[in-house]
């Protein structure tokens, strides 16, 4: 650089996650996948079709409860902003804004990390 000259940062805003208008239901809960960064070795590129489903992922939000059979609502285990451990063929994928998101019973989330 030049002496007497400045050079311009470009930052990258982030987009803030859109309001969602998805509720779900019983025991259910809806979790945002968190991919992991592709990693190049060796100069190869590995197509999306053959990296592994995320199993990682952020708690967006919880349903009602579930209700056990003495008619008591239980309580969940993990709260939103959890991040989880899930299940790798557990839930249902749905798209939300051009987002993917996984909606699972709270069965398919197999631990809380950190």
């Amino acid at each position: 650089m030049v002496a007497g000259t400045t050079r311009k940062i470009r930052r990258r805003k982030i987009k803030p996650m859109a309001a969602l208008n998805v509720k779900p239901l019983g025991d259910r809960v809806l979790v945002h996948p968190i991919e992991e960064q592709e990693v190049k070795k060796g100069g190869i590129i590995i197509p999306d079709t053959a990296k592994e489903k995320p199993q990682e992922g952020k708690v967006v939000a919880l349903g009602t409860g579930k209700i056990d059979d003495n008619g008591k609502k239980v309580d969940f285990t993990v709260k939103k902003g959890d991040k989880v451990l899930i299940s790798k063929y557990g839930g249902t994928e749905i798209k939300i804004d051009n987002e993917s998101y996984l909606i699972m019973r709270e069965d398919d989330i197999l631990g809380i990390i950190g």
